[in-house]
C-alpha cells in the first residue's frame, strides 16, 4: 500500500501539472488522473472525435460515459487506435464487423479497454432526433 506520506510529496511535487494529461510512476506505484475526452454537450449525427488520448506505458484504458437520451433514439461511441497519431483502425468484433458501444438509456456507464497502440480516438454521435442529449466521457489511462 502507497504510504500518506508519499502521496502528499507527490502531490507537492506535480502541483504544476494540474490540468495536464499525466501519469506518475513512484516505487513502482502508478498514480492514475481521469481527464476529459469529450466535455458534456448535445450529440449531433455525426460522429464527432473527442481529444486524443496518449495511453503510451499502459495497458488499460476506462472510459467512464455519462448520458442523457433527450429525444434520441440511442447514442454510440467508436474507438480507434494508432501507433502514429496519423492513421488510426476501429475496433472489430467477433463477427468481422466495425464495432461500437450503443447506450439507448439515460445513464453513467463505464467501458473498459485494453489497449496496445499508443493513441486512442473516441468519438460519439446520436441516431434519431437529437433535442435535449447529452453526453460527457472521461477517461483514466493505467496498468493492470
Amino acid at each position: 500500500m502507497l504510504d500518506k506520506l508519499k502521496v502528499k510529496k507527490v502531490k507537492r511535487n506535480i502541483k504544476s501539472f494540474i490540468g495536464t494529461n499525466f501519469m506518475v510512476f513512484i516505487d513502482g506505484y502508478n498514480l492514475k488522473k481521469v481527464f476529459p475526452v469529450r466535455a458534456e454537450a448535445e450529440l449531433t449525427t455525426s460522429y464527432v472525435a473527442g481529444n486524443i488520448i496518449d495511453v503510451s506505458d499502459a495497458n488499460q484504458l476506462i472510459l467512464y460515459v455519462k448520458f442523457t437520451k433527450g429525444s434520441l433514439t440511442s447514442a454510440e461511441i467508436k474507438i480507434e487506435f494508432s501507433a502514429d497519431n496519423t492513421t488510426f483502425y476501429q475496433e472489430r468484433n467477433s463477427i468481422d464487423a466495425l464495432k461500437t458501444h450503443s447506450f439507448n438509456a439515460d445513464g453513467n456507464y463505464r467501458l473498459v479497454i485494453p489497449v496496445m497502440e499508443k493513441y486512442v480516438k473516441v468519438s460519439a454521435k446520436g441516431t434519431g432526433t437529437v433535442t435535449d442529449s447529452k453526453m460527457q466521457i472521461d477517461a483514466l489511462v493505467g496498468t493492470a
